[in-house]
């Protein structure tokens, strides 16, 4: 079995949160990609987030119609900052004969060298990078550390060259701040629906 785990603070999911990883699922050839929305992202401090339930909610939304994309509340508890590492030896003991992929953004992947106990991540995981506005692959690749750059030659390591998607939550919360219009090819409508339902941005 082929799992990728692919978390993150959703606030609020959008379609650069699904297509990318839609590709990334049929092109690796992944049984199911479960989405891990986090109560409070080590990697964000001190920002204010819509309330955890209501990402774990519009995740749930943004995906009722991809039955191999899943999501967990294993990163949900309030309070709680959740470690990458920590998910993986967790999916790790639940999924013992799974090959586990961690997706993340360019991003992502030129800081990795600072999360907590990234060696054993890498070690336990394959990691597929993907491409995100601003962070092209070369580029990606230009900004690593040394010893990053040696991990990214390797075969733990898959940048996947899927086409960006224009979009970003800061931007989706300002729009809908200022009660724009959003499109349903850059949000998903049920998704829209909850936010103006919960007033979660005005």
């Amino acid at each position: 079995m082929k799992l990728g785990l692919f978390g993150g603070s959703f606030d609020p999911v959008h379609r650069g949160h699904v297509l990318p990883v839609l590709e990334a699922r049929e092109r690796l050839e992944l049984d199911q990609v479960i989405y891990l929305p986090t109560a409070d992202p080590p990697h964000k401090p001190g920002r204010q987030f819509a309330p955890a339930h209501a990402r774990y909610s519009m995740v749930e939304l943004a995906l009722l119609d991809e039955p191999d994309l899943q999501v967990s509340a294993l990163e949900l508890t309030p309070g709680r900052a959740a470690f990458t590492v920590d998910t993986v030896e967790h999916f790790e003991a639940e999924y013992p004969d799974a090959e586990l992929h961690v997706l993340i953004g360019g991003d992502s992947f030129a800081s990795l060298d600072s999360w907590g106990r990234w060696r054993d991540i890498v070690a336990m995981a394959r990691i597929v990078v993907l491409v995100r506005p601003g962070w092209e692959i070369e580029r990606t690749r230009r900004d690593l550390s040394p010893e990053l750059a040696r991990v990214a030659e390797g075969e733990r390591v898959h940048f996947l060259a899927n086409p960006a998607v224009e979009v970003s939550s800061t931007d989706l919360r300002q729009r809908i701040h200022r009660g724009e219009e959003i499109p349903a090819q850059v949000m998903p409508p049920l998704v829209l629906q909850y936010v103006r339902k919960y007033s979660l941005y005005t």
